[in-house]
């Protein structure tokens, strides 16, 4: 009897090893349990975070007086714009900045001074341009080469391009109008 516990004793020792590296993949360490057993995030969960969290701040950005004053006469709100779309355009907690998002996209802007009085947004880490007109707003992508909204207008802004579809505004390519010829003599005055 004693010969057979031997046997069997034997036998467990050695088929053991064969077990353990029969495996399919090495033993892994604690890490990647505790990586295995991390539950994944619901994709409201992480939009939730995405949107308490603010978009990085640039503190190298500093603001001239005429940015600031350009700030001001910035358009703020949802703005609808065409085929449906919108824009919201946020002012931001830090003084002439804006917080400007359409479907997906969102952006930390600041004013820009340009040179024809257009009032310009600009977030320069992605790349993005809020342009805002007398008659119209859009917002272009530079990095991706182009328009993510366009035709956004406020109710200031709808009531001036109504005002210039009744007024246009005569182009520097049409002909000058014709000057006003000076008024013919009376034949009255002419008798005299």
């Amino acid at each position: 009897m004693k010969h057979v516990a031997a046997v069997v004793t034997a036998l467990a020792l050695s088929v053991s090893p064969t077990l353990v590296s029969g495996q399919s993949s090495p033993a892994a360490g604690p890490g990647a349990k505790a990586t295995a057993a991390k539950p994944r995030l619901a994709r409201t969960a992480i939009k939730a975070v995405e949107e308490r969290t603010p978009v990085d701040d640039d503190p190298s950005i500093v603001l001239s007086e005429a940015e600031l004053d350009i700030a001001r006469r910035v358009h703020t709100g949802v703005i609808p714009c065409e085929l449906g779309a919108s824009v919201s355009v946020i002012a931001s907690r830090r003084e002439g900045f804006f917080v400007v998002q359409t479907g997906k996209h969102r952006f930390r802007m600041h004013p820009v001074e340009s040179r024809t009085g257009a009032i310009r947004l600009e977030d320069p880490h992605r790349g993005a341009l809020w342009l805002q007109l007398g008659n119209k707003s859009m917002l272009m992508s530079q990095k991706l080469g182009m328009r993510l909204a366009d035709e956004c207008k406020t109710s200031q802004q709808a009531a001036v391009a109504e005002e210039l579809l009744r007024n246009p505004v005569p182009s520097i390519l049409d002909a000058p109008p014709p000057a006003a010829a000076p008024a013919a003599a009376s034949p009255a005055s002419a008798a005299r």
